[in-house]
């Protein structure tokens, strides 16, 4: 199976340039944000006739501002393998300050803080992952350029778009295709319809698909906004740690009893235009109920709570107006159906924590993609083409909720904390390496074997990155279990901490360079010294197929940062 061919000339294999006036389509997205316009823009590049409907319009705010290595070689995926190479300046730091928008902000590391309410904090409790040199370095999206970007690149493919568009009725025949009908009178047909929405999906609404209640075991609520004036961390008293990269190089995550707080700075680098920076306060509201305050003055008493986290907003305020959510997570008892599909966000949502959000809209944006095009091609549109959709989304959002749910239980103690954002880090580590490797083999086939990305799909456990590890399959289970077990004063936090610690010391599939298994090691910082070892391992100790993986993975860092510096 080659890669799909360059489009040219109109209707399926090329280009539409101008607005259907006949109100037809292939396909109709809800929703122009960063996923609908993405998907719009691969679809369109590949002569798919693309209707982009929202009820706003850009520029607009969003969250959803960190990227991951992860994030990352997936978009420059989507960019190469649907050749859409306005897609490829979103999948690095310096592609989006030189292509996008200089309002963005660098983000170098992840780093986590531990508090007490009403203690000094104590400097021992913390963590950091850095990114490696070898990867590209990653961004703070300053969502309102980006997203905005993105929809301008699918409108120059062909997509017609239109903003300000409320949908009011939506009629799906299996048969025929989908009907949507506007408030202002206006009717659009398709054969067949992608909610890329939200939480407010008319698609969800319209076929009663949400689960009531979520089966999520994760329960927050959250608010935010944007801020000028922030600290950089390292600047405050209680954050002057000895630490391989400064805080505010990266998305520094205060973390308590209840739940964290997010601070990703924007003007953290030289060529920034942006003073703003991203804050949100997420709780679990059985230990931080909801009270009559409105969200900026529960956010000025939650630092009065906590002493040394305040002297980093002692200079701060909103630039608007906090946003609050009550209870996050939703889902939904079916994601595809006759005609249909929901995208990552209007299916299903668990946390900001992770910065999870934006990689299960590009993992849905990739598989769908080829489907879509494939579908307008043969015009068959049945429902078992998409059925993979269902069980990755479902899948994703399941992986999600044991992370989100093994963090808020760890943060009860630190020493269970030190052992659980471990399984995270392992978690992205490897997943970064699978995709690495899958990335790599594609370049070498001068980007014709799509093959390498369809072979992904195979497997029993969807949304997870490493299908022929069983052991790794296990971890998050088995890490939400023995929180469970806290939960339920089954084990005490130590108990589940050193139990987690030896099942990460005994795991075949982790390189030992990285020093996940060691309590003490509180900094993952994959320099170059410890990537050639995990090469080393990956040749003589490794199970061949990881071994395979993390040698193809590194190999390939190597390669992309030699051909784009940044």
């Amino acid at each position: 199976m080659t890669a799909f061919p360059a489009a040219e000339g109109g209707g399926v294999g090329g280009g539409d340039k101008h607005p259907r006036e006949d109100g037809r389509f292939h396909v109709a997205i809800l929703g122009a944000g960063l996923a609908g316009s993405m998907l719009a823009a691969v679809l369109a590049r590949h002569g798919v006739r693309v209707l982009l409907v929202d009820t706003a319009a850009h520029p607009r705010f969003a969250i959803g501002e960190s990227t991951t290595p992860y994030t990352s070689v997936l978009t420059r995926i989507i960019a190469d393998r649907y050749q859409v190479p306005e897609i490829r300046p979103l999948a690095s730091f310096a592609g989006i300050t030189e292509k996008v928008s200089r309002n963005c902000g660098r983000k170098q590391n992840f780093g986590f803080v531990y508090h007490r309410e009403g203690e000094a904090h104590r400097p021992e409790e913390i963590n950091q992952l850095v990114i490696p040199s070898l990867l590209q370095t990653e961004t703070h999206l300053f969502r309102q350029d980006t997203d905005a970007y993105m929809f301008n690149v699918a409108v120059k493919y062909g997509a017609v778009a239109q903003t300000g568009t409320r949908i009011v009725d939506i009629t799906i025949d299996g048969e025929n295709g989908v009907t949507l009908r506007s408030r202002g009178g206006a009717e659009y047909h398709a054969q067949y319809i992608v909610d890329a929405s939200g939480v407010g999906s008319p698609l969800a609404t319209v076929l009663r698909l949400r689960e009531e209640p979520t089966r999520a075991r994760h329960h927050s609520r959250t608010m935010f906004t944007h801020m000028v004036g922030v600290t950089p961390f390292e600047q405050t008293p209680a954050g002057k740690h000895r630490v391989p990269d400064a805080w505010s190089n990266g998305t520094l995550h205060h973390v308590f009893p209840g739940g964290w707080l997010w601070v990703i700075p924007f003007d953290n680098h030289d060529r920034s235009l942006n003073p703003l920076c991203s804050v949100g306060l997420t709780l679990d509201p059985r230990v931080h109920p909801a009270s009559e305050l409105s969200p900026q003055q529960e956010f000025e008493e939650f630092l009065r709570r906590f002493p040394d986290i305040a002297p980093q907003f002692e200079a701060a305020g909103p630039a608007r107006p906090w946003q609050s959510m009550d209870r996050l997570q939703y889902s939904s008892k079916q994601i595809v159906g006759d005609r249909f599909c929901l995208t990552s966000h209007a299916a299903g949502f668990i946390d900001p924590i992770y910065a999870r959000g934006l990689t299960n809209t590009l993992e849905v944006v990739n598989a769908l993609g080829w489907r879509l095009i494939e579908s307008a091609r043969d015009g068959d549109w049945s429902t078992e083409r998409f059925l993979y959709l269902e069980d990755l989304q479902q899948g994703l959002f399941d992986i999600h909720d044991d992370l989100a749910y093994s963090a808020y239980v760890a943060w009860r103690d630190y020493d269970l904390w030190n052992a659980v954002h471990r399984t995270w880090a392992i978690d992205t580590v490897m997943a970064t390496f699978v995709l690495e490797d899958a990335y790599a083999k594609f370049a070498k086939s001068g980007g014709e074997d799509d093959n390498v990305f369809r072979a992904l799909e195979q497997t029993e456990y969807p949304g997870s990155p490493l299908a022929f590890s069983e052991e790794f399959n296990e971890l998050l289970p088995s890490t939400r279990q023995l929180c469970a077990a806290v939960d339920d004063n089954v084990l005490t936090p130590q108990e589940a901490a050193a139990k987690l610690f030896q099942r990460i010391a005994e795991a075949d599939y982790i390189p030992p360079s990285f020093g996940f298994a060691d309590p003490e090691h509180k900094f993952f910082h994959p320099t170059a010294g410890r990537m050639l070892s995990a090469v080393r391992w990956g040749r003589s100790k490794a199970p061949h197929e990881i071994g395979d993986v993390v040698r193809s993975a590194i190999g390939g860092f190597v390669t992309e940062r030699i051909r784009h510096r940044g």
